[in-house]
């Protein structure tokens, strides 16, 4: 009996995903992550944008090109959102993105299976995808996830270190929806990892995370990965209001500093929307200015995808063309960053965990392309030598 485990969108629902797939192993089932010839297929969806939605909706045809007559489970954000365009598909079962326990009791029940409770998503040989916490209060404008994931709640801290001290692999990465609201604030989590021999990375985080003492705690950490995701949206002011975002660029800047002058060698990555629908040129150029000055490692830019539902739904959109040329302007703008970024390790010696036999990530998320075979999972020290490809070239 095999099932493949097929997943759209985040972290989290990567992290989830891995956990059914470690729930189906337990009741005997092989598992795979590749779309091909299965009896059952689990389908995570995801609902951030219109074409992720889409994207969800397709997959069901998809699986059944490769066999017509397989069960197939759908959840996640999208089904979620609106379950009926799956049911209409003559899926198997349907739920959301809160109960995901329930793909494995129903993919029980369907096969006469013994049920399990969800495990602790598998790991890989590279890292593990740590789910602190879910759901988000924070409801920006833009945004559908708050309604769908529901409120925040946090894990306990002591259920967290079991997972940690469980995990076989080198780097674990905290994840959830905003990380930034761990209950009891994510100092206090910090703190209670010091001991752990593992290289750490924080998700994305909002600029009310970066105080002084996390950045203090995050020091006294063995290992920590200076790879601050912190998420932008907008350069402007006027757009980041618009948003419902909670900061300005000045504090944003400022968060950075902050970064810097604790973690020197540190990459701030994050997200940038173009074209929201009250973007003005004059707003997308203060976007693409700040990439420059905040010194941004790498940016993960997309055009504005309005939904229904959220409170700029009812704003007036921007013509596409505006939307695909600021996008594509945005772009060069992220590559250059990151090639100016890598610039400055090149001829440096920094510490990779191999991803595969041919590559691995730096501490500070610089891909680097190795000139010998690796083993997956093993930390190498390496030379940065010349860019190539997303990364660089390096000799171990």
């Amino acid at each position: 009996m095999k099932a493949v485990v097929f997943t759209l969108g985040c972290k989290v629902n990567e992290a989830e995903s891995s956990a059914i797939e470690a729930g189906l192993e337990e009741m005997g089932v092989e598992t795979s992550k590749m779309l091909s010839f299965a009896d059952i297929y689990i389908l995570n969806t995801c609902a951030v944008t219109a074409e992720a939605e889409r994207k969800s909706r397709q997959l069901v045809a998809r699986v059944k090109k490769f066999n017509a007559n397989a069960k197939i489970f759908v959840c996640g954000c999208a089904s979620e959102k609106d379950r009926k365009p799956f049911e209409e598909k003559g899926v198997t079962f349907v739920c959301g993105a809160r109960r995901k326990q329930e793909v494995l009791d129903a993919v029980a029940e369907s096969l006469f299976l013994n049920g399990v409770e969800m495990p602790y998503p598998k790991n890989t040989r590279t890292r593990a995808f740590i789910k602190i916490q879910d759901g988000c209060n924070n409801f920006c404008s833009y945004c559908l996830i708050p309604y769908l994931r529901g409120r925040e709640r946090s894990r306990s801290i002591e259920d967290i270190l079991y997972e940690v001290e469980s995990c076989a692999c080198p780097e674990i990465v905290l994840n959830g929806i905003n990380i930034s609201s761990f209950g009891g604030g994510l100092e206090g989590l910090i703190n209670a990892l010091r001991g752990v021999d593992k290289r750490i990375r924080l998700g994305s985080l909002e600029c009310s995370a970066i105080t002084g003492n996390l950045l203090s705690e995050l020091k006294n950490l063995k290992d920590f990965a200076p790879q601050f995701h912190l998420s932008l949206q907008s350069g402007s002011d006027a757009v980041l209001k618009a948003m419902n975002r909670r900061y300005t660029r000045s504090q944003y800047l400022e968060k950075c500093e902050m970064i810097y002058s604790a973690f020197p060698d540190s990459a701030i990555t994050t997200d940038i929307i173009a074209g929201f629908a009250t973007e003005t040129e004059k707003d997308f150029e203060e976007s693409l200015s700040i990439i420059k000055e905040a010194g941004l490692a790498r940016v993960h830019a997309f055009a504005y995808s309005p939904r229904e539902g959220t409170a700029a739904y009812r704003l007036k959109d921007l013509p596409q063309k505006v939307k695909s040329e600021r996008l594509h302007r945005l772009l060069a703008a992220a590559e250059e960053a990151r090639i100016a970024y890598a610039d400055k390790f090149l001829c440096t010696e920094r510490t990779i965990i191999a991803e595969d036999k041919n590559q691995g990530y730096t501490d500070n998320y610089i891909r680097v392309y190795s000139d010998s075979e690796l083993i997956e999972g093993n930390k190498y020290k390496v030379k940065l030598l010349k860019h190539f490809k997303d990364g660089v070239t390096g000799t171990v």
